[in-house]
């Protein structure tokens, strides 16, 4: 009696992975592995090589080297096998404008091969899960943005996928629409569905992600849970110390010299200093003791975007 093969301990596993697009070496060497059931984030500017991972993990790009294996499968050889069972969810929306919202999802179900009765249930389900039943007949472009990103999540749910792919799920959403994707993206996760992210906003990695990874010009900068990322790139607190500058009498570079002791870092911004500490009142404290007078003062925790910033830079990208 043959037992069915073992789960494999990584869903993805990336090893000296690589993509070359002639001369140009767009991820150079990086190895990642995402765990069975987590949610699983790639950060980075344009152009550090986020989205060509992304398509070699989603099996339609080839690999240029290294190792990459997806649910214990190469895609140079189980492409197909690897894609049935992928939800991907791009980062533009690429509906049927032309069908209604269940059309859209019942034909691309069909595209899988699921008999009829199973896809006409299997809309009903994701209809109700992404709040979506009462627009079932509407035309898709009759729908706000955040009901169209809901529904190509829903779509790239239809075949049950083991592994969901979400390219930039949130870009351009409003605040409510982003929270109501974040809870339907949580209750997948809790249903046991792996996920994958990439996202340019920090408080969604923070709010979305197990683990994470930073990338920058094509390598990881850095690996771990938001929170652990925080502490071994960032402190404790922010200090943000906003000056007149004409009225002390001096740059804001001339200014973060007389602070620099208050804390473990301090960056100079056009409009204000920023001071990384353990204790961000005492800065603000010590810093009035010393006969400077802000303007503005604001205490914050770190975020995962003061991690971000300083491994990455805060140039832009083009």
């Amino acid at each position: 009696m043959c037992s069915e093969p073992a789960a494999p301990a990584s869903m993805i596993r990336a090893r000296g992975l690589r993509k070359s697009f002639g001369d140009f070496e767009a991820v150079r060497g990086i190895d990642v592995d995402v765990r069975r059931g987590e949610a699983f984030g790639f950060l980075g500017p344009n152009g550090a090589g986020k989205s060509s991972t992304m398509r070699m993990v989603a099996a339609v790009s080839p690999v240029s080297g290294g190792e990459l294996r997806i649910l214990g499968m190469d895609p140079a050889v189980d492409g197909p096998a690897i894609r049935s069972r992928l939800g991907v969810c791009p980062q533009e929306d690429t509906l049927d404008t032309e069908l209604n919202v269940r059309d859209n999802l019942y034909i691309y179900g069909r595209y899988f091969g699921m008999p009829k009765k199973e896809v006409r249930e299997r809309v009903d389900e994701l209809l109700e899960f992404v709040q979506l039943t009462d627009k079932a007949d509407a035309k898709v472009e009759d729908l706000s943005g955040g009901m169209k990103r809901r529904l190509t999540i829903a779509r790239s749910l239809v075949n049950r996928p083991d592994l969901l792919l979400l390219d930039e799920p949130t870009t351009g959403l409003d605040p409510q629409a982003r929270h109501v994707l974040w809870d339907r993206l949580f209750r997948l996760k809790q249903a046991g569905v792996t996920l994958v992210i990439t996202t340019h906003y920090m408080d969604e990695a923070e709010q979305l992600c197990d683990r994470l990874v930073v990338m920058d010009k094509g390598v990881v900068a850095a690996e771990g849970s938001p929170l652990d990322l925080i502490r071994e790139h960032s402190t404790r607190e922010v200090a943000e110390l906003r000056f007149g500058v004409a009225a002390e009498g001096g740059s804001h570079e001339a200014i973060a010299e007389k602070v620099a002791d208050l804390g473990e870092r301090v960056e100079v911004l056009p409009d204000r200093l920023l001071v990384y500490s353990a204790d961000g009142e005492e800065v603000v404290a010590k810093t009035v003791e010393r006969g400077l007078r802000p303007v503005a003062t604001l205490v914050r925790r770190s975020t995962l975007e003061d991690v971000f910033l300083r491994l990455t830079g805060r140039t832009l990208v083009d």
